[in-house]
């Protein structure tokens, strides 16, 4: 079936295909993979056909919207009108959502087909999916593997062509980490550029929709779709939404930089390495300037991430207690007993982990020495990366340290699952875009991602750059 948007709305226009078609294809390579792979953890079948005869009535009509017949998976931390919502979380227990995220909303008014919604780490916290209530997702490329996170599932669905395009969120790289594991594309847009009403809240200073394709043109596409302003958000921008999928050849050649602490660090495998200097050597024949720049902060932006993210996990789940929705202890005594017991079954191990850590660098003893310090390290990332963008167009770095890990390497030990986002959490400390794409493989043929970030607001021009670098 269709890997592009593009051709699959060719198809339908000329009637070489239905959206009926193309929904029952999805449907069987759901029935085929799923029960290996764990991408859904529902699946709207007869719904979607449904959706499918009135968009196929629509398109002989010539009023099918701009996304018709885009079959979609949503993370299981969107908000789908009378749909499970559950954040791959016990304490949400068949708790479905009252109203339609604007993401959603504007999908489903495009005349996008959501096919179903897809497992993901708990409440977003993860780089791995395996920390969800739902069972753990498996990489489609070597079921031993992991696909990364936390929007997991919403990676595999895609690459394991069980949806067109995905929506996951993005906090700390959690959709690039992901695609750049499966081969695809994943974009982090500016903070702010998509409203995030809908969204179950994590960390909502970092929290970003995202997107997951096969190619830029999709990815652009989608981000048109759901981008701008909303009278729901508060913090959205206003802003005005470029036709991101008319400007996206390249026009002259951008100035680029690379981090050299991101080439040079130990961490790094040798797979990974040997792919981003093979990138930038080819970008330097081809006539770009690539230079080297030193970012001393780079040691800081993950500490500061994790303790800034969990201070604001920590407020943002207070709300999941038991007494108005979702899962409820059957062991309690008292209203204290009620919140005790109810939070510590309902909630996961990392993510009560999360908890415990945000709540105490919140507390009076410790508050200045970690949250306010924390606060200060994120200004000065985000003035320092913004120095960069005074001289050059773009950065280039990896997207992870290593290819996929496999199923167990990095749940034993939690700290070696953060550093996994060493790479990618600058985007979201600063809030600038970053989009990851296919860089090869390594030597044993698992995917390498390579990420690009550009100034606020610069995503045409970083998806036109991306473009460029998946054709070359």
């Amino acid at each position: 079936m269709f890997l592009s948007y593009t051709a699959t709305r060719q198809a339908l226009l000329s009637g070489k295909t239905t959206c009926k078609d193309l929904v029952a294809h999805y449907l069987q390579k759901i029935e085929a993979r799923n029960a290996e792979l764990n991408a859904f953890v529902e699946v709207y079948a007869q719904e979607a056909m449904q959706q499918a005869e009135v968009i196929d009535q629509k398109i002989k009509a010539g009023t099918a919207g701009k996304l018709a017949g885009m079959v979609v998976g949503l993370k299981d931390v969107l908000a789908h009108q009378n749909h499970g919502l559950q954040g791959a979380s016990k304490i949400l227990d068949k708790f479905k959502s009252q109203f339609n995220g604007t993401a959603v909303q504007r999908l489903l008014d495009a005349d996008a087909i959501v096919i179903g919604r897809q497992n993901c780490d708990e409440f977003a916290m993860g780089s791995t999916t395996e920390n969800s209530a739902m069972g753990i997702t498996r990489n489609a490329f070597d079921t031993s593997r992991v696909p990364g996170g936390s929007s997991g599932g919403s990676a595999v669905a895609v690459q394991a062509e069980m949806c067109l395009t995905s929506l996951g969120s993005d906090t700390g790289g959690s959709v690039r980490q992901p695609a750049a594991f499966c081969g695809l594309v994943g974009l982090k847009p500016t903070y702010s550029r998509i409203s995030r009403y809908g969204l179950i809240a994590y960390a909502s200073s970092f929290d970003c929709i995202g997107v997951f394709a096969h190619n830029v043109e999709d990815t652009a596409l989608v981000l048109e779709v759901i981008a701008g302003q909303d009278d729901f958000d508060s913090t959205v921008s206003r802003t005005p939404v470029p036709a991101y999928t008319q400007n996206l050849a390249l026009e002259g050649k951008p100035k680029i930089c690379y981090i050299k602490e991101t080439v040079e660090n130990e961490g790094l495998s040798e797979d990974v390495k040997q792919a981003t200097m093979k990138k930038i050597a080819q970008l330097k024949a081809q006539g770009f300037t690539v230079e080297s720049v030193d970012f001393p902060l780079l040691k800081y932006i993950l500490p500061t991430y994790y303790i800034l993210t969990t201070a604001e996990a920590s407020t943002n789940l207070s709300r999941y207690d038991g007494v108005k929705y979702g899962y409820r202890s059957p062991n309690v005594t008292d209203l204290n007993s009620l919140y005790k017991k109810t939070r510590s079954e309902g909630f996961g191990i990392e993510v009560k982990r999360r908890i415990v850590l945000g709540t105490f660098v919140l507390s009076a003893s410790y508050y200045d020495a970690y949250f306010t310090k924390a606060q200060r390290v994120r200004r000065l990332i985000k003035e320092k990366t913004q120095d960069l963008f005074k001289t050059y167009d773009l950065i280039l770095m990896p997207v992870a340290p290593t290819v996929a890990p496999k199923i167990g390497e990095l749940a034993a030990n939690p700290l070696q699952m953060y550093l996994a986002d060493i790479f990618s959490v600058q985007a979201n400390v600063a809030g600038i875009p970053a989009i990851a794409v296919p860089n090869g493989t390594d030597s044993q043929g698992l995917p390498i991602g390579i990420q690009v970030m550009a100034d606020f607001f610069q995503e045409e021009k970083m998806l036109a750059f991306a473009k460029y670098l998946m054709e070359k």
